[in-house]
């Protein structure tokens, strides 16, 4: 069975996906240009709300998020041509990540999809073959590869379907709460709007969810529901591509299928004059890498996602242990939050002006997330104390899941200036109901 994952096969699903993989995140960040998200996230910021422990990682000045987003663009058009593929792909991995982990406020989870997904391909043999690489170095050229090459992608978009799944059975997906408040929040298709507003079709999309991200991957895995399978992903993520507006991810999840089908059925579909696959001897089978990188790494990978189990609390209303959980699209988030700033010294109550150094979008992210509020805390600490001041800083936050009845989020006793966030248990100041 192990030996299994060693023979070579046909290489044409990869090298298909290397293609499909450039040309979507070129998409992506030439995307993020044109449709105004690097302006709104980056270019009108006064600062990010970047992950806690990476704060120095701020945008460029002026428009230099523009050109950042530029060379990512070309760097995923080198990808997808296969010249100096590692060179380019390890770069484009260098600054997405930089993107990734410099701002919170419009968070999603196929950014971080994307950020694995090219971290796993910089190992692989992608350019061997239709590539610019293969074409001005001939010796490079191969027509197979491991076929764990192909079970490593498999096994990522699995870990993704099954924890979303799971993280889908909760009171308010299953009896439709979640979803009538996301249909009926779409104002763009009048013509849906009764269909939208239907408390049967809220339920339908909810179970249908659920039966999606639980059988998708077994019946791709399956040869006589693949057809099926695929006709299924393709009205499912056209649908949420059309209604839903998730940017490239419905396309990107469905790039993946080149995986499933036989690697003979993708060159004949797709590389008609490549050489058929008899034998390849000179094929390295990579059995190092293999164990020691991506074993560990599918370890953690099935680690993550389970890790808000074991915080206090619930992760829908805390948020501890949501990110990197695959808990995609699953809850909406309302509510203020008021921060009490008082003079050590004088015992006078200061006022931040919050409007005037953060955008709309930054708050109304921050003030539902109790790790944005508690850096939102340290930057107006640090405001003062370069004025001299010492402060303490309450916060008055009440938060709504789901459209219910506003909850208090933060203990409104604790000094957030002194408070210290723990990044792995639960944070005490954050209130348990």
């Amino acid at each position: 069975m192990v030996s299994k994952l060693f023979r070579p096969i046909d290489n044409a699903p990869l090298v298909l996906f290397r293609i499909f993989f450039g040309f979507l995140f070129a998409c992506e960040t030439f995307g993020a240009i044109i449709t105004g998200w690097v302006r709104n996230n980056f270019v009108v910021t006064e600062f990010t709300f970047s992950h806690i422990g990476m704060e120095w990682l701020q945008p460029l000045p002026g428009y230099g998020m523009y050109f950042y987003y530029g060379i990512m663009g070309c760097l995923s058009l080198l990808v997808m041509l296969g010249y100096r593929y590692r060179l380019s792909l390890g770069w484009l991995m260098v600054l997405w990540a930089g993107t990734y982990f410099m701002q919170k406020t419009s968070y999603n989870n196929h950014y971080y999809l994307l950020m694995l997904v090219g971290f796993i391909m910089f190992f692989l043999p992608a350019n061997e073959y239709a590539s610019m690489d293969a074409r001005l170095n001939p010796k490079i050229k191969r027509l197979s590869m491991p076929a764990w090459c192909s079970l490593v992608m498999i096994l990522q978009m699995a870990i993704v379907y099954f924890f979303a799944t799971v993280a889908k059975f909760y009171p308010d997906w299953l009896d439709g709460t979640y979803t009538r408040i996301l249909f009926t929040g779409i104002r763009d298709y009048q013509w849906m709007h009764g269909v939208f507003s239907n408390a049967s079709f809220h339920v339908f999309i909810a179970y249908a969810g659920i039966a999606f991200d639980g059988l998708i991957i077994p019946m791709l895995l399956w040869k006589r529901t693949r057809t099926l399978a695929i006709i299924v992903s393709l009205m499912f993520h056209l649908f949420n591509s059309v209604f839903l507006k998730i940017g490239v991810f419905p396309y990107f999840a469905l790039s993946f299928a080149v995986f499933f089908y036989s690697p003979e059925t993708i060159r004949a579909f797709f590389f008609k004059r490549k050489p058929v696959v008899t034998a390849d001897s000179a094929m390295n089978s990579r059995k190092t890498l293999f164990y020691w990188l991506f074993v560990p790494y599918f370890i953690l990978q099935l680690l993550l996602p389970l890790r808000h189990w074991f915080i206090k609390g619930d992760v829908l209303f805390t948020e501890e242990g949501h990110r990197l959980s695959w808990r995609m699209m699953l809850r909406e988030r309302s509510g203020f939050v008021v921060f009490k700033i008082i003079d050590k010294h004088t015992k006078e109550q200061l006022y931040y002006p919050l409007e005037k150094h953060l955008t709309r979008r930054q708050i109304d992210g921050m003030s539902t997330k109790p790790d944005m509020i508690w850096q939102m805390a340290q930057r107006i600490k640090s405001h003062y104390l370069r004025q001299g001041r010492e402060v303490c800083i309450y916060a008055d936050c009440r938060v709504s899941v789901n459209q219910k009845p506003l909850i208090t989020l933060i203990d409104p006793e604790t000094d957030l200036a002194t408070a210290q966030w723990d990044y792995f248990w639960h944070n005490d100041w954050i209130l348990l109901h």
